[in-house]
């Protein structure tokens, strides 16, 4: 799969519609349940973001910050466009966006009214892999094989089957590789995968006393306060850089060698991770008749939402 960048990069309607993305992607991520690669897929843009992604090299960073240079401002200049730059800011601005302003109210709604939520996102998730699984084929036993492959590997993340231990620099720089790829990978969130790897906790303590230590020592508070809390947040980002690259690397080239084929493996991700929210559930609730009748009527308007939605835009293309 090849994805062709638009040449005009000042183009206000597309900043708004990348941005619109980025929102709609950080809300995602922020979401145990949902996955950012997975709402690329659904709207689209999975092809580009991939091609983006892969296309920040060295190289290309040398070429820009070289733009000092008269004589290396036209290089620069393709180089910010091959990397697709009008498209990464406002998609990453939105994202931070969307977490800043979206993350504490669902966290807070997930608490008091978790089978709602995580219900909701269980339906979502099964018509998110019944829409784009639609256009799937699966004729032979390779594509039998991969759907099968992919549907394990989500349940048995689903299942807390795989959990890392403790949060030494080792672990935190994993955790934060295999939570970020959640951009690349349509499934579960990355939220989600640091809730199951059993790094959710810890990780928000670590983030929530930076942001604390941050403010404090604008006041005139201690940078030592700063230094533990900061390092664990360092060490997490260059584990998820390194696991998006990474990823986003490896899924390109898997689809330039057999589309089909590893689209079916990604849906199958996507349809592996149902159960996955119900997890959340189970540690507040008993399974009680009640509790499975509500959870079924949310996982029921989640999924007529998203129905709903693939009426409205008239169809997702797994692309």
């Amino acid at each position: 799969m090849e994805y062709e960048q638009p040449e005009v990069a000042d183009d206000r309607i597309e900043l708004l519609r990348a941005y619109g993305y980025g929102l709609c992607m950080g809300a995602a991520d922020a979401l145990p349940g949902v996955s950012g690669g997975t709402v690329a897929l659904l709207l689209g843009f999975y092809g580009r973001l991939i091609a983006a992604v892969t296309a920040l090299t060295p190289r290309r960073a040398i070429a820009v910050l070289r733009a000092y240079r008269p004589e290396r401002r036209a290089r620069a200049r393709e180089a910010l466009l091959e990397m697709d730059l009008q498209f990464l800011v406002p998609l990453g601005v939105g994202m931070v966006t969307s977490v800043v302003l979206i993350a504490e109210i669902v966290s807070s709604l997930a608490e008091s009214h978790p089978i709602a939520v995580f219900g909701f996102f269980t339906g979502l998730i099964a018509a998110s892999a019944i829409t784009l699984g639609r256009s799937l084929e699966f004729s032979s036993p390779a594509h039998v094989g991969a759907a099968v492959v992919g549907a394990t590997l989500a349940l048995l993340v689903a299942a807390d089957i795989v959990q890392l231990p403790g949060g030494g620099p080792v672990v935190i720089v994993v955790a934060g590789a295999i939570a970020v790829s959640a951009m690349i990978l349509p499934g579960i969130s990355g939220s989600l995968i640091l809730i199951l790897l059993g790094q959710y906790i810890f990780l928000s303590d670590e983030l929530s006393e930076f942001v604390r230590a941050g403010a404090d020592l604008l006041g005139g508070g201690s940078l030592a306060a700063v230094v533990d809390p900061g390092t664990t947040v360092v060490l997490f980002v260059a584990g998820g850089v390194v696991g998006l690259v990474t990823i986003a690397r490896v899924v390109r080239a898997a689809l330039a060698r057999n589309r089909e084929l590893t689209l079916v493996f990604l849906v199958s991700l996507i349809a592996g991770s149902v159960p996955a929210p119900l997890h959340n559930i189970a540690e507040e609730h008993a399974w009680t008749t009640e509790t499975i009748a509500l959870t079924a009527a949310w996982a029921a308007v989640g999924a007529v939402a998203l129905f709903a939605l693939e009426y409205l835009v008239g169809g997702f293309d797994p692309e």
